[in-house]
Parts: C-alpha cells; structure tokens; sequence
C-alpha cells in the first residue's frame, strides 16, 4: 500500500463504495448565496448513510482488508461519525469491532453506534477527548492484534473520504471556484484537494476549522504536526487535537487557506442551516457555511462549494448553541454587578439603566463579600447589537459597580 494518496486511489474508492454509499446532492443556497453575492452550493453529506461522510473512509478501508485481516477485527477511536461508520462496515461486511468514544461524544451518537454496530460492535468510552480515546484504540488494538482505522490519517480512508470532490466536480455544472471544507484531523480535505489539484487545479481550496481545536494551522505555523496544550470540543467532530502526519504534508502542499472559524459563528450557522434551510447539521457540519460566510475575504471567481460534513446532532444541546450564537452575534452580555444591600438597588437598575427593549435573561448573586454589597451575574438580552453602547453608558453613569465579562474571559465556561 502506497503512503501517498493519490487520484487513483480516490477513483478506486468511488467504486468500492457505489453499492453502498449516497452519491449525495449538490444543492444551490439562497441564504448565502445572498450573503457572498455569488452562488454558493451545499454539498448534503449530512444526507449521507450515517449521516455523515465518514462512512466513506470507514468503510473503504474495512472492505479493504485481506481475510486474514478481518478474522482480527477490527477497532477505532471516534468522537461519533467515524464510529457510526465503522459500525455500518462491520455490520454489512459480517466482521467484528470496538469502537472507542471520548466521554464528551453525544449519547445520540453512541446509540446510533450500537444500533448500526449491533451484536459485531462494542462501544466503550475511553476518556475525556478523542485523543485520549485514540490512545485507548491503539493499546487495543496493539494487545488484541485487532486492526486499527484510523478516522483520518490512513490512506485508504483519505481515499474513501476523498470521493466526496469527485462527486462535486461531477456534479457541478462548471468548475467550482471555491470549495470550503471542514477540518479536524484532515483527512477529507487531503482526499478532496488531490482530488481537485488534478482535475479542477484552478479551484481555491479552503479549509475551517474550529478556533477553539485549530490543529491544523497549529502545525502549519509550527512546520509538522503537534499536540494542542488545550481543546475545546463543542464542535465535537472536527475536535482533533493532533492532525495527521498523512494529511499535513498534503494540507501544506494543497490546500490554499486555512480558517479558524469561531463557535459562536458555527452556532449561528447551525441555527439559520435550521430556521431558513431545513437542515439539520452538527457543529462540524456547519464549519463550511459559518467560515464563508464570515471569513472569505474576497469575492469568488465561480461557485462556492460548502461541504455539510454532517448532520448528527443532538437536540438536547440546542439550548447551548442558541446561547453561544446570541453572544457571538452581540445580542447577549453577562456582567458582574454589586448591589448595595438596601431596598430599591434592583428597582434602580431595572429602570434607570435598561432601556427598551433590554431583557435580563439571567440574574444570580454570586456571593456576599461583607455586609453591604452583593455581587450579582446578570445576563441581558438587547433587541440590536448596536445598543450594546447606549447600555454601557447608563451603566457608567449609574451609582452601582459593573464590571461586563468579555466573551472570551474563563467565566463563560460556567456560562456556556
């Protein structure tokens, strides 16, 4: 087996996956074709099996397999997709699996792991992110002899997952001037990019990735692959601590930008894909959509290709992606407030410093340090972002204490 993914590979792929796979839509986007003022074009992997593109790699790389191999079985690590299809494959292909998830891993998504898996597949948490689940995966995989698929970093599954840009340019009526592709490890946009460089070369090719795991642009500013000191998982399937040491060298070679795209934004994504599309996408799914929206800083030359890597999300975390969104679009602010402890402080601040329009969404003394103030949390819902400023001014004007905590302080992480 080759350690370079080639174009070849990818069409190989292609073939191995028809029988089982979606050729899924490429679909025009008034929303942000209205936002960027020129066409942008969805690709609807959240419509795939699974739901997800990751069934590409997953089962590519298993059907792969010599019969020596698969009498070994298999096993993976996975912050939820790649598990689904790795699930898929052990089901359709009669072999036998592990799949290992970080504890942060919606429940939706290991029990759909279970349900596709059934009696070939065992779900075990194995800690607290995917790479600490990974290195429970190797150690299995290293003492039971089971082989390991890699979610990423393993040629035939960039090849599997690569069959996602032979679809686009098959699919779009002239080339692609722009395609935005999520990324976590990097194996979807390594397969995308070969892909693209030898048939669409012309094509600008731009990865997103959460600001809160922006692996890739750690290593590319770093000159290789390194682990992150910190991870912040919301965007669960794109949380990759490390990339690839197989994808970084393409990412490098053919990928034309990386972006980091800020969660609040992929949260507002993920709501308008919702509310005005009908689309059910996960964070990472929304990665594409969120980063051309906000931060391509030019206007294309042709259409604009969001890949929707998914669209396994859980309802249950709805609540925080609303309120991530209404902060980073400045509908929502929290601040510390002291208030004097006597009758009519409270009364004082609801009507001499909020205006119309202005709603307290959260109100919570936090302590009392001594005998006559009280620090509260208030949370405060404006009706525009631009009042922001005329709420700060009655605020300093006002006899009472307060102190706003910025978005990015360490506080929102009890907030959020």
């Amino acid at each position: 087996m080759s350690d370079r993914l080639t174009a070849s590979m990818i069409s190989q792929a292609a073939e191995r996956l028809r029988p089982v796979t979606n050729r899924t839509a490429l679909e025009p986007n008034e929303r942000l074709s209205g936002l960027l003022g020129g066409q942008v074009l969805l690709k609807r992997e959240d419509a795939q099996v699974c739901r997800s593109y990751k069934v590409r790699g997953a089962y590519n790389l298993i059907a792969s397999l010599t019969e020596a191999e698969r009498r070994r079985g298999v096993v993976c690590a996975s912050a939820g997709n790649h598990g689904q299809g790795v699930a898929f494959a052990c089901a359709r292909l009669g072999i036998s699996g592990r799949v290992y998830v970080p504890s942060t891993t919606p429940r939706q998504k290991r029990e759909r792991i279970a349900a596709l898996g059934g009696d070939r597949v065992e779900v075990v948490v194995g800690g607290g992110t995917y790479d600490e689940a990974s290195g429970a995966a190797h150690a299995d995989s290293e003492h039971g002899g089971a082989v390991y698929v890699h979610p990423f970093d393993d040629v035939r599954t960039m090849a599997g997952q690569g069959t996602v840009g032979l679809e686009i340019l098959a699919q779009c009526e002239e080339a692609p001037g722009t395609v935005v592709v999520p990324v976590g490890g990097g194996g979807l946009i390594s397969g995308i990019a070969v892909w693209l460089r030898e048939h669409s070369p012309a094509t600008r090719i731009v990865g997103a990735e959460p600001a809160g795991a922006a692996s890739m642009r750690a290593a590319l500013a770093h000159g290789g692959p390194l682990a992150l000191p910190e991870l912040d998982t919301f965007v669960d399937g794109a949380a990759v601590g490390r990339v690839g040491d197989s994808t970084f060298p393409l990412v490098r070679e053919l990928v034309d930008e990386i972006v980091a795209v800020d969660e609040g934004a992929v949260c507002t994504e993920m709501l308008d894909l919702y509310q005005s599309d009908g689309i059910i996408a996960e964070p990472a799914g929304a990665l594409a959509g969120a980063a051309a929206r906000e931060l391509l800083p030019y206007a294309p030359d042709g259409p604009v290709v969001c890949v929707v890597s998914g669209g396994n999300n859980d309802v249950s975390r709805y609540n925080e992606v609303l309120e991530r969104s209404l902060v980073h679009i400045g509908l929502r602010h929290y601040f510390l407030v002291t208030f004097p402890q006597r009758p009519g402080a409270l009364r004082h601040f609801l009507d001499e410093v909020l205006g119309e329009g202005e709603d307290i969404i959260a109100f919570e003394y936090v302590k009392k340090n001594n005998r006559e103030t009280g620090p509260a949390l208030v949370g405060i819902e404006l009706e525009r972002p631009g009042d922001l400023d005329s709420l700060l001014v009655r605020m300093k004007a006002g006899p009472l204490t307060v102190e706003r905590i910025p978005p990015g302080s360490p506080l929102f992480t009890f907030l959020l």
